[in-house]
């Protein structure tokens, strides 16, 4: 989980005036991104049924991707990134048309970048469940409405494996590496134990090898605000008008969420305890700037997500569980043959440090040996993101193996 977009993968800042202003006008009944929209850098590849762990049945879904350089002649070039929660598939670029941000790694993907755009074929999919151009409860189902609610359940295992129908359609047998951070993280280790002779090289970034109990708690809090939004409706929200939908209940889920993805060491350094305003908080109706940084953020999420897609995308982060069926954790992650990048933030409060060591610990051939590499960091959670040079060069180390 973070904030996985680039103006928003730096460090926390008090709300300007002008902050303020970019807010005006009421949210729309949804942030997801549907068809008629200006596509973009998004490719789409359509398929056929997919059945889920749960038993429930996709009759057909579309894969929205992005890429970047060039697929060699022996196609063993193609690098696959995968994004968190609330990321999508604009993972370098500028903004534009169908992308109002500019691309959220854009300081390590690209022409003589950490990910060389110039020796690499980089591939990123929005993921299976989610609002930026995949099929998602945004999409319309076959009855002409809106999934909605009725989109079925769905765990990280079923989006690798719409991500694996895509790599066949793409004609790529074997990935030179395989890239993600946090839920993409989450990703990244079911490609490598479910799908190994495929994976050459493997970098997890602040992701933990199952979702604990302290983690769903977390999230089942952040789902709970979304559903007692009374706009929520049951999901049936998509009709609804500006400013009528569940953009309540999804700001307070963000705001949840960003108490986690951030570390207190940072918002205390940035904010102490600040006004917003000359007006004094204590009794006189004035509010701590961080209580309006919370808002701010929380409000312009609801302007680019959806509120269906983050409940069904959290309930799969819930589903992960490496080891689930396959004798536990370390007997799962000893089948994984890709050489490993571990890497993670030593202030993360949302997957901390121990869960990267325990990957480390049990995949047979790391760069670094039983031990994740950890990086010193007052930003939490998204120091994977915002922490770009240290990042860069882990992953230069990781594509020189």
């Amino acid at each position: 989980m973070d904030w996985q977009i680039s103006e928003d993968t730096v460090p926390s800042a008090p709300v300007t005036e002008a902050d303020a202003r970019s807010m005006a006008g009421r949210p729309p009944a949804t942030g997801a991104w549907r068809d008629g929209d200006p596509a973009g850098g998004r490719s789409f590849a359509a398929f056929g049924a997919l059945r889920t762990e749960s038993g429930s049945v996709l009759p057909g879904f579309r894969l929205a991707y992005e890429t970047w350089g060039e697929l060699s002649p022996a196609r063993d070039n193609a690098v696959l990134i995968l994004h968190a929660l609330t990321g999508d598939s604009h993972v370098s670029g500028p903004a534009g048309p169908g992308h109002p941000t500019s691309g959220w790694w854009d300081d390590l993907v690209g022409p003589g970048l950490a990910i060389d755009t110039d020796r690499f074929f980089v591939i990123a999919p929005n993921v299976l469940g989610g609002c930026q151009g995949s099929t998602g409860p945004a999409s319309v189902h076959p009855d002409g409405e809106a999934w909605g609610a009725r989109f079925p359940y769905l765990t990280i295992r079923d989006q690798v494996a719409a991500q694996v129908r895509l790599a066949d359609a793409l004609g790529i047998d074997r990935w030179a590496a395989v890239v993600g951070g946090s839920m993409g993280g989450m990703h990244a280790l079911e490609w490598a134990v479910g799908q190994p002779e495929r994976v050459e090289r493997l970098a997890i970034l602040s992701s933990p090898p199952i979702n604990t109990a302290d983690q769903i708690a977390l999230n089942s809090v952040q789902i709970e605000a979304i559903e007692i939004d009374p706009r929520f409706a049951g999901g049936e929200y998509y009709d609804a008008a500006p400013g009528e939908g569940p953009h309540r209940g999804l700001a307070l889920a963000r705001r949840m969420a960003l108490l986690n993805y951030r570390s207190p060491t940072e918002l205390n350094q940035r904010f102490q305890r600040s006004w917003q305003s000359g007006v004094n908080p204590i009794g006189h109706g004035g509010r701590f700037a961080v209580e309006s940084y919370l808002d701010f953020h929380g409000n312009k999420f609801t302007r680019r997500f959806d509120a269906n897609s983050y409940i069904r995308l959290v309930e799969a982060m819930d589903s992960h569980d490496v080891g689930r069926d396959r004798g536990g954790v370390e007997e799962a992650l000893s089948h994984v043959t890709a050489r490993t990048l571990v890497l993670g933030i030593d202030s993360d409060r949302l997957f901390p440090v121990e869960g990267q060591h325990r990957i480390a610990r049990s995949v047979p051939d790391t760069l670094d040996g039983q031990e994740a590499v950890v990086l010193h960091s007052d930003f939490g959670h998204d120091g994977f993101l915002i922490e770009t040079e240290a990042v860069s060069h882990h992953l230069g180390r990781l594509l020189a193996a």
